[in-house]
């Protein structure tokens, strides 16, 4: 079973649910709750960031308001299978692309905790601040570069919404409260870099657009998987997100779900309503799942 996170549209009872039953939680579900009530109270109490072990070799800031960010601190990895597949996959000679960081928590899990080179885009002023201060914190300068742009098919400008948190998105038409924020493409950005093993792509159905601005990459051997959010959002756009899987399965790619205690990939036919992730080596894939050092979490190991 996949286990992701997105709190703005859970109601109370929905979200101790989900927490409840979150894997890194099932083993001690009181102290999940009692980390959810600390936090509630907490927050309201004294609105003020805190630092957060993420993992045992990398913090994160959490503050009121960060819907991500937050949720981390309720479930130890909130998007469990895809972080759980970052963290098995990648080395510290790889290098790694995070498309729509937000504050940065795939970020800190490369940068910080693998120590992987990593690029980190993220278009919204204020998220980007909060991402640099993340970034700070690790002490990853020296291998984390971040970009407060967008990213698309071409260079130039677009609107942006800023008020949704981790749903900021390329605003459609009508909508208002929005800035202007730079745009580039993928492959502009990666002049003169060797190729990604890793993208993440979480940019609220612009995926169309950033997989166009990135054709040269994309077909690069050397760029191993994709972590992509495909769940329908391309449509307030007129995207129909089957092409995006249609073109990756051309390039070689295939669908999986994974899960991260069983270090077990599933093949599947069909992009989901969440993640899904893109494989095109599955045998140095697994054979990277299948090494990579356990790491425990909520006295979890995976």
């Amino acid at each position: 079973m996949l286990f992701y996170l997105n709190l703005l549209p859970m109601n109370l009872f929905s979200l101790l649910k989900f927490i409840t039953a979150h894997p890194l939680n099932r083993k001690n579900k009181f102290q999940a709750i009692l980390r959810f009530l600390k936090w509630q109270f907490g927050s309201r109490l004294m609105p003020y960031p805190i630092i957060y072990s993420f993992t045992d070799r990398s913090k994160l800031i959490i503050k009121k308001g960060m819907t991500g960010a937050t949720g981390n601190f309720y479930c130890g990895l909130h998007e469990f299978n895809d972080m759980g597949f970052l963290i098995h996959l990648l080395r510290k000679e790889d290098f790694f692309v995070d498309i729509g960081a937000n504050v940065g928590s795939y970020t800190v899990l490369a940068g910080g905790h693998i120590g992987a080179k990593t690029f980190s885009i993220e278009p919204v002023p204020a998220t980007y601040s909060h991402l640099v201060n993340n970034i700070l914190l690790n002490q990853m300068e020296d291998r984390v570069t971040a970009f407060n742009i967008a990213l698309g098919s071409q260079p130039g400008s677009i609107n942006f919404t800023h008020s949704f948190d981790t749903m900021n998105h390329a605003a459609a038409e009508g909508e208002t409260d929005i800035i202007k924020v730079p745009v580039d493409t993928l492959d502009n950005i990666l002049v003169g870099q060797k190729t990604p093993v890793l993208l993440k792509i979480d940019v609220e159905g612009f995926e169309t657009e950033v997989n166009n601005g990135a054709t040269q990459t994309l077909q690069r051997n050397e760029l191993k998987a994709i972590i992509i959010e495909l769940n329908g959002s391309g449509s307030r756009y007129g995207y129909d997100e089957s092409i995006i899987h249609d073109g990756l399965i051309k390039m070689g790619f295939s669908a999986f779900l994974y899960d991260p205690l069983s270090r077990t990939l599933t093949k599947v036919n069909e992009f989901g309503t969440h993640n899904t992730i893109y494989i095109r080596d599955l045998e140095f894939v697994q054979q990277r799942l299948k090494t990579a050092p356990k790491l425990k979490i909520f006295n979890t190991e995976m």
